[in-house]
């Protein structure tokens, strides 16, 4: 193919899950010629006006805000300016396409993504979008008519999109947790956390914010005298917001080895590599990385997005036998016996590391690149 420079603007954001993919396939095309200019179009006040920057590339917000379900007065306030936020964003994003002129928009799901791809594709400039999740979301079920490529992370999205639009991709992930770890980043990994290498290790991860109920269960087996963990180290990454509460719970609680908790994970290839078994949510990014890794995971969908995405990303995983699953209402008494059962079933890890291998798909951004390619 020939990967003449081009002109894309990519869209979307809101959370880490929509904007890592969008700025591994900006990475993906610059790298494909250095010479193309990438515009990135989010929403004024998230996280992708400050993470995309940090990345090397420029972004313009759109005065975009999305609808609240809860039941409050600041909520009802919100709702009721969304219709003429969304008016007010689409004629930005005329303005910016007007100005940009690109030959083609990437749209990765968020907020943002909706008005500018609306804007993009009334204009009759060729789009594709990406879904990162088992259970698509609304703004590109919205999209799914106006675009001329849908590129997809799991089976069975023809529910959601034309069958005839829908390209497999995966997730692009970052390259450090792109393959399973050798003999070599193990040994690393229990140096770097000064770990025992000859006990089991379970690695908790609740994203970058942390998880209320992952955090409630770990503090449950901590109080309960860590049944079963006298052969056993955890690394627990409980997230900066909740960073002082679990600080304190520690201290309350010298007597208590083997359990090292940080507010972040910086090498979260190492965090990988030294676990046996992984205990976490099921964001996109997040089970994609894993799948990568050839990790044994016990998942804990968040009850708290969208359509309940997260259940459906990691059942698509149960159902092949590639992880496990405890449901959020059940995880402060049942997930750390799961996860310490798991620990000591060598063979039952094999099967899902083995399994979970299987469904990783490496060169999703190299196919979102094509994808964008083709319709220019």
């Amino acid at each position: 193919m020939d990967y003449k420079p081009i002109r894309a603007i990519i869209s979307g954001g809101g959370t880490g899950g929509h904007i890592f993919p969008a700025v591994s396939i900006g990475h993906k095309l610059m790298e494909l010629n250095p010479e193309t200019e990438i515009l990135f179009v989010g929403a004024e006040g998230k996280m992708e006006m400050e993470k995309v920057p940090s990345e090397g590339f420029r972004i313009v917000g759109l005065p975009i805000v999305g609808m609240q379900r809860k039941l409050t007065f600041k909520n009802i306030v919100n709702d009721i300016q969304v219709p003429f936020k969304v008016l007010g964003s689409v004629r930005r994003a005329r303005k910016i396409i007007k100005e940009f002129k690109p030959d083609v928009v990437v749209g990765v799901g968020g907020y943002a993504s909706a008005p500018l791809l609306w804007a993009a594709t009334g204009m009759k400039i060729p789009a594709v979008i990406q879904e990162q999740n088992g259970f698509a979301g609304l703004t590109n079920k919205l999209l799914a008519k106006r675009v001329q490529s849908i590129c997809v992370a799991y089976e069975g999205m023809e529910r959601f999109f034309p069958k005839e639009k829908i390209v497999m991709s995966g997730n692009p992930i970052r390259k450090a947790v792109s393959t399973p770890p050798t003999a070599q980043m193990k040994a690393e990994a229990m140096e770097f956390y000064g770990l025992d290498a000859a006990k089991k290790h379970l690695f908790v991860v609740g994203g970058s914010l942390g998880s209320g109920t992952l955090n409630r269960a770990m503090q449950h087996w901590i109080q309960d005298g860590c049944p079963r963990g006298e052969n056993l180290e955890v690394i627990w990454q409980c997230g900066k917001y909740y960073k002082k509460e679990i600080d304190a719970f520690m201290e309350a609680h010298p007597d208590v080895k083997g359990i090292r908790h940080y507010d972040f994970i910086g090498r979260m290839d190492l965090a990988y590599a030294a676990a046996d078994v992984v205990i976490s949510r099921s964001g996109a990014s997040t089970v994609s990385e894993l799948c990568a890794m050839g990790k044994a995971t016990v998942f804990v969908p968040s009850p708290n997005v969208a359509e309940d995405h997260q259940t459906h990303n990691a059942m698509a995983l149960v159902r092949k036998e590639a992880a496990m699953l405890v449901k959020d209402a059940d995880a402060v008494d049942d997930l750390l016996p799961t996860a310490i059962d798991l620990a000591n079933t060598p063979q039952r890890i094999a099967t899902l590391e083995k399994n979970a291998e299987a469904m990783a798909l490496r060169d999703a951004a190299q196919v979102i690149a094509d994808e964008v390619y083709k319709l220019v």
